[in-house]
């Protein structure tokens, strides 16, 4: 395969060794060291420890508590490099690499030196450096010029021209066509996971037509075993599972919904954008109440079943940690999933690695909040969503009167029965003692006298008397009983079946929550209170996110307004991730190889340039996976 080929020549390390810099800065080489191990205590919280704010070269002069920190030109006089190599600082057992306070030892002796003049207010928090903001991942998505390249004859798509674009200068090309019954069976393999039969591959390497390959691929992106296998790809990254997890494990009685609409949905070719915003927003855009609905509002609430994939505890244990932990397992695949970003850490503190604020994560949790508030949570069973019509509500409360009708005839002569045999066996006992027995017999159980529980108990044979014993008394009449009561149950079972959605929805506008940014992620310490918002970093400044008057409803209309900034076309991040994850499950490789995580924790691109031309070309295309693997497919028709 071409790709692999591509990338084992072009993958090259992009890591650099800061100690071989001519020149570090605190921008680029310290502030990263500082954000991982030190802004925790000296930077992020208002209340710097000892007073010690590290987040400037003129803040480290001014110093603490203790004094000057920093004594450009003099690591050895600088104080806060002494108490990170004696061990002191950071605290407990959190030490500081080798390597990293070389960087340190190195930045301090050449002089402290800043990239540019330090602002003299930069305000609470770490807020964004321009280096950090600079970072590929959150640079808005440019399409890139096609590469000229010298096999022209090769190119038969822009993909062709970028790969080529890094293999010539290793002087290596394209490998030889590959053989028909070779190309069949990769299309097979990648589009429905299913071998060719032996007829279907004879036939194809007999078809000598043009457009063989073209009709082929068409022939098997309209199979239905196309959505089964590419929507098993979006289901393994939405974590769905047909139980709860934990202890119990409960089963998920709906939820095999969600993975049929999956299924449905790439098999109609739904854009993605579309795809996305239902499964982020369907109630918000559904049609209220949910009764009487069309298929098409019942797949918009049915869709909003990504966001009830989480781990959910609450239905055996219902308190405030463990909803506390089913919303933070929500957003947790909610970025991992479209942003490809962990931002998890975030929720106790500022990412140590990425631009993402404790605030960003919080700002996050809000746009979800008013579906998952832990002050008023619903359980699962509470979220289903009946599919029950007012025609089904009638014809089944119609049906019930029957069966109930029925029922009170089958009571009474229970009753009449039952009356018989208490008779027949009180007629066994003296006179005297009857009234007695069938006094306490009579009696609820709760409010019999200790005499008549003892009573009863010497004569088991009125003490244990119930309809369930009644066919040794009249086997005549227990026959009867049970004739009737599978009369009833058999008119109850025309009723219409009931069926539900396993869905997120919110209960109503007023009753949206406040969400509030907790101290180190602690439900039980809120602090102030925050306006739901994206991820700064990856917020373009010609296009941030707002919830404008105009679509608050029936609703917060929070998560409808973040499924169409993300989808906007103006977002950096989504169209890469899944473009990333298109070509992974296409080629089994891919650009990023940490598909979840595009972050400085994850590999940086081999191809960043195609990359960027396939997001961009995706959103072009109408956010279609349709044309997005017929892109992918094509130069395996003539090329292995």
């Amino acid at each position: 395969m071409r790709f692999a080929l591509a990338v084992s020549i072009a993958l090259v390390s992009v890591t650099t060794d800061a100690l071989a810099k001519e020149s570090l800065t605190f921008e680029n080489d310290i502030r990263p060291i500082f954000r991982q191990h030190c802004f925790d205590c000296h930077g992020a919280k208002k209340e710097k420890e000892g007073e010690l704010d590290l987040r400037q070269v003129r803040l480290m002069l001014s110093g603490g508590d203790s004094g000057a920190a920093l004594t450009p030109g003099a690591a050895d006089e600088s104080l806060f490099l002494k108490r990170i190599v004696d061990g002191e600082m950071p605290p407990g057992d959190h030490r500081v690499p080798p390597e990293q306070v070389a960087i340190l030892r190195q930045w301090v002796n050449d002089g402290a030196k800043t990239s540019r003049a330090e602002p003299h207010d930069i305000g609470p928090g770490l807020g964004i450096s321009a280096e950090e903001r600079a970072f590929w991942f959150f640079q808005p998505i440019h399409r890139p010029d096609v590469p000229p390249v010298q096999n022209a004859h090769q190119v038969q798509t822009p993909i062709d021209a970028f790969l080529l674009s890094q293999m010539e200068p290793e002087e290596l090309t394209f490998s030889q066509d590959a053989e028909r019954h070779t190309l069949i069976r990769r299309a097979y393999l990648d589009l429905i996971g299913l071998l060719p039969t032996p007829d279907e591959v004879d036939a194809f390497v007999r078809d000598d037509s043009p457009i063989a390959w073209e009709e082929l691929v068409d022939r098997l992106l309209e199979s239905k075993q196309y959505g089964e296998r590419w929507g098993r790809h979006w289901l393994d990254v939405a974590g769905y599972a047909d139980s709860e997890g934990g202890m119990r494990d409960d089963v998920r009685p709906w939820a095999y919904k969600y993975r049929d609409w999956v299924i449905r949905s790439f098999n109609d070719g739904m854009p993605f954008d579309q795809f996305i915003t239902w499964q982020l927003a369907g109630d918000e855009l559904a049609e209220r109440p949910f009764r009487n609905m069309s298929q098409r509002n019942i797949d918009k609430l049915v869709a909003t079943g990504f966001l009830r994939m989480a781990a959910d505890g609450t239905v055996s244990k219902n308190d405030d940690e463990t909803r506390n932990q089913v919303v933070a397992d929500t957003i947790k695949i909610v970025s991992s999933s479209l942003l490809g970003l962990s931002v998890g850490c975030a929720q106790c503190h500022d990412h140590r690695y990425d631009p993402i604020s404790q605030l960003d994560y919080f700002r996050m949790r809000a746009v979800f909040e008013p579906a998952l508030n832990y002050k008023d949570w619903q359980t699962p069973d509470a979220r289903r969503v009946s599919l029950y019509t007012d025609e089904q509500i009638a014809a089944a409360a119609e049906i019930e009167k029957q069966a109930t009708e029925k029922e009170a005839a089958r009571n009474t002569k229970q009753t009449e029965f039952m009356d018989a045999a208490l008779k027949a066996e009180l007629e066994k006992f003296a006179e005297d003692l009857r009234p007695q027995l069938e006094n306490a017999y009579r009696t609820p159980a709760n409010e019999r006298t200790p005499y008549q529980a003892a009573l009863l108990k010497q004569h088991p044979s009125i003490g244990n008397l119930h309809p369930g014993v009644l066919y040794q008394y009249n086997q005549k009449a227990a026959d009867e009983l049970k004739k009737l009561s599978e009369e009833i149950a058999t008119i109850r079972s025309k009723k219409p079946p009931q069926q539900f959605v396993r869905a997120l929805t919110e209960k109503t506008k007023e009753t949206v929550p406040t969400t509030f940014l907790f101290h180190r992620g602690d439900f039980r310490q809120p602090l102030d209170a925050v306006s739901p918002g994206g991820l700064t970093a990856a917020s373009p400044e010609d296009s941030p996110f707002r919830i404008t008057d105009a679509e608050s409803k029936d609703s917060s209309r929070r998560r409808l307004a973040y499924a169409r900034w993300l989808t906007s076309g103006r977002h950096p991040l989504v169209a890469r991730v899944l473009m990333n994850r298109v070509w992974l499950n296409h080629f089994g490789q891919t650009f990023v190889s940490t598909p979840d995580e595009f972050g400085k924790l994850g590999a940086l691109p081999t191809h960043p340039e195609l990359l960027d031309w396939l997001a961009d070309e995706f959103m072009r295309s109408g956010w279609s996976i349709f044309r997005s693997s017929v892109w992918k497919l094509k130069p395996f028709a003539t090329q292995s």
